[in-house]
């Protein structure tokens, strides 16, 4: 039998992404992973941001930069990070939906304390 060490590593991201969809209150299938180096993921949330109010909102995550907020670009190339989380690349998921919940509610405050702005 071959063992395909990749599957441990893809399987254990697919399941902190999926910990983080639960912890937001989201269910169905809103992302997708990339178990390779770096290792990234996606995830479709709902909601805006205020300066892109018409742009479709994702979390990206990548083992190397962690976990930060985007905006789709209007010509389909990558999208545009508008906020980082700063702090560990895989924090609790909780913590990721805290961070996320507050980014799209828009709390400057605690935005300005809390988060790192890219």
């Amino acid at each position: 039998m071959d063992v395909d060490f990749d599957d441990t590593a893809r399987l254990g991201l697919r399941r902190y992404v999926r910990l983080v969809t639960e912890a937001l209150g989201m269910t169905g299938e809103s992302s997708y992973i990339e178990a390779g180096t770096p290792a990234q993921a996606y995830l479709a949330v709902d909601g805006w941001v205020e300066d892109f109010p018409d742009r479709d909102v994702a979390l990206l995550w990548s083992d190397e930069d962690g976990w930060s907020a985007a905006v789709e670009t209007r010509n389909g190339e990558d999208l545009f990070v508008v906020a980082r989380m700063g702090g560990e690349p895989t924090p609790p998921p909780h913590a990721v939906a805290q961070w996320a919940t507050a980014f799209l509610n828009d709390e400057r405050e605690h935005r300005d304390e809390q988060f790192a702005v890219a």
